[in-house]
């Protein structure tokens, strides 16, 4: 294949042959020719500009649109709330029931047992002489004691079952997980732009535990958290919970003595009164049965045990059961230590920011000015003329009443 301008260059040759007037203007259009051909190869080809978008115009949102964006999301929050409060009890009745069972099935024929009995009353006896404790002193001591058994023998079989520090955490993320479903439809009900409905969600302060900064958190944040446990704020706010639920002695932790192991303490000290080997069911049961205990021998002493028995499980039952009912106070319905406080928390922080309203505001241009006065005088009531009074004071009355003068 042959190039432009070598095929022009060898036809120019050829007219160079033959000068003339027309070879010479040939010659000319053929070395424009040429240069053209030239210029054309030497020029690289253009790239195209690139297309700049049109700025997306703001989609003005009123007032009134916003409220009732914000009496949405309030409203959402409290749907949101309500199926996981719902969750968090009906776990947590089960956790009861286990607790029931388990104190029934081990903790009391272990504490009622001979000697475990045997084995309390040489303890209280160590703790009163080793340094002479007072009273306060000793309850503590034996408490700490009782707790580390009722914890290995009845919470923590049951915390393997229904562990009320995971009944907390999953019933704040199924909080969490219900309110991102009802408020995904809200951008589309309103026809909001998603920047803007997402700016909204920025705006709310879902969690705010400062210092430090990171335990603050968004709305925004909260719901397009990966993994919530991933979120310091969502962290923080459920070892809060977690904390208090150990101050007041509800969780498996021995740090605080709990109501269960404190309450059949006191009890246990409050009707015992060591006298050598005196045993603490003596001190439960008390009177001529308790002193008999003490004084007969091993073999004598476990058939009198058992005899009394029956009623020194009732009594200790009767603590037990107001001890967790002390523990089951702390995890449902103490407002800082409860299961639900995490929910609570969240759920206030929203409704607090997003007021709901029961009525779309409408605004009624006219009917609050003042009517303008007139120089008319006020109509007068017409006076009774030729017995009119007693017609009108008849009106009301029956056909065929007539008034006793």
């Amino acid at each position: 294949m042959k190039l432009p301008f070598l095929e022009a260059a060898s036809i120019g040759m050829k007219l160079l042959t033959k000068p003339s007037f027309t070879t010479a203007l040939a010659v000319g259009r053929i070395s424009v020719a040429l240069l053209l051909a030239l210029v054309g190869c030497a020029t690289p080809e253009r790239v195209p500009e690139p297309v700049v978008p049109e700025p997306t115009p703001v989609v003005e949102i009123s007032e009134t649109t916003w409220l009732q964006v914000d009496s949405d999301i309030g409203a959402a929050s409290l749907a949101a709330a309500g199926p996981a409060r719902h969750f968090a009890r009906v776990e947590m009745e089960r956790w009861r029931q286990l607790v029931a069972s388990r104190v029934e099935a081990d903790f009391i024929p272990w504490f009622s047992g001979y000697w475990t009995q045997q084995w309390l009353s040489a303890r209280i006896a160590w703790y009163k002489l080793s340094a002479s404790e007072e009273k306060e002193a000793v309850v503590n001591r034996l408490a700490t004691y009782l707790q580390v058994e009722f914890r290995d023998r009845v919470l923590a079989p049951v915390a393997a079952e229904v562990d009320p520090e995971a009944v907390r955490a999953q019933a704040t993320q199924y909080y969490v997980q219900s309110l991102r479903s009802a408020l995904q439809p809200i951008a589309l009900l309103y026809d909001l732009p998603p920047e803007q409905f997402d700016r909204r969600l920025k705006a709310i302060p879902a969690i705010e535990l400062t210092p430090p900064a990171t335990h603050n958190a968004s709305l925004y944040q909260l719901l397009h958290a990966g993994k919530l446990d991933s979120l310091p704020a969502y962290a923080a706010l459920l070892e809060q919970g977690h904390q208090a639920a150990i101050e007041a002695g509800a969780g498996l932790s021995t740090t605080r003595i709990s109501p269960v192991a404190r309450r059949v303490s006191e009890k246990l000290l409050e009707r015992l009164a060591i006298s050598g080997g005196a045993s603490a069911i003596s001190a439960l049961i008390g009177g001529i049965a308790g002193s008999v205990i003490t004084l007969g021998a091993a073999s004598v002493g476990i058939m009198l045990h058992e005899s009394a028995r029956g009623p020194t499980e009732a009594l200790l039952r009767e603590n037990l059961t107001a001890g967790v009912e002390d523990i089951w106070h702390s995890l449902m319905e103490d407002p800082v230590s409860r299961v639900t406080a995490g929910i609570d928390y969240l759920s206030d922080q929203i409704e607090k920011c997003c007021p709901r309203t029961f009525g779309q505001p409408i605004e009624l241009p006219g009917l609050l000015e003042q009517a303008p006065l007139t120089d008319e005088p006020d109509p007068q009531p017409e006076t009774a003329e030729d017995g009119a009074v007693e017609e009108n004071a008849n009106d009301d009355e029956p056909p065929g009443f007539k008034s006793v003068d």
